[in-house]
């Protein structure tokens, strides 16, 4: 029988993370978490569904504590989440029948993914099915930990699950400001980094190109005006992100 970790990184997640831990509490063997110094109860809240706790600190790119997580599961195939995702019935079926398949050649599975904001899943704007490689052998995947929205790098060969990963990233646009925001600052980070990131060119890239195409590509191409006010509210920030960071980039490169 192939066994089955559950692996997370946290940082004050107490809203979220006991739906997250009893949508996989009847197929998971272990779950591992790694907690950032959370302040609130979430690390009471994960010991009581038996997970493992790993306290430490809450890095701005919370994937190396997400590495972290996976380095220290000890089963079979590893399942990566996030607290504010739910699997969902039909995907944790079928999550135990691809690991339970003998002679599985496959390392990694994607699954779909929906992603709720303001009030609706998103069905649109690139934001569906929204693949996500998330399930892996263990010793087959890792994250490269260099972007938030990197993928896992899996050895082998990987195939698509077909049920949904529902994920519940925003209580409201407060919420989702706020973690626009941290986006915005962690963007500006790696901005700043670049070699001779103040030139003609880039300027112009980042303040008109780059917003102008992700919100044509979001917005008419991949149809987020499907979903209304939230999927233009959606196209909208995510190509202001990009202008954004390049002048917070600039700003606190000019205070130094």
């Amino acid at each position: 029988m192939q066994s089955l970790s559950v692996v997370l990184a946290t940082f004050n997640e107490e809203e979220n993370i006991g739906k997250c831990l009893n949508s996989i509490r009847d197929i998971a063997q272990e779950i591992v978490v790694v907690d950032g110094t959370s302040s609130d109860r979430t690390v009471e809240i994960a010991k009581r569904y038996g997970a493992k706790v790993y306290i430490t600190e809450n890095k701005q790119n919370f994937h190396i504590n997400k590495q972290m997580a996976i380095d220290n599961a000890t089963k079979s195939w590893i399942l990566q989440l996030d607290a504010d995702e739910v699997v969902s019935k039909s995907l944790q079926s079928e999550i135990e029948q691809k690991i339970q398949i003998k002679n599985n050649e496959i390392h990694g599975y994607w699954m779909p993914r929906k992603n709720w904001f303001l009030g609706k899943f998103l069905t649109k704007g690139g934001q569906y099915p929204d693949y996500t490689l998330r399930l892996y052998r263990k010793g087959s995947g890792r994250l490269p930990q260099k972007d938030v929205h990197e993928q896992a790098v899996v050895e082998g060969e990987t195939e698509y699950l077909t049920h949904p990963l529902l994920h519940y990233p925003y209580k409201d646009f407060k919420h989702y400001f706020q973690k626009w925001i941290r986006y915005v600052d962690l963007t500006s980070s790696q901005i700043r980094v670049q070699k001779d990131f103040f030139t003609i060119k880039k300027f112009i890239s980042y303040l008109f190109v780059l917003p102008m195409y992700w919100f044509f590509l979001i917005y008419l191409r991949h149809k987020g005006f499907v979903d209304l006010w939230p999927g233009f509210l959606f196209a909208f920030f995510s190509a202001l992100r990009y202008p954004t960071s390049y002048l917070r980039a600039l700003f606190l490169n000019e205070k130094k």
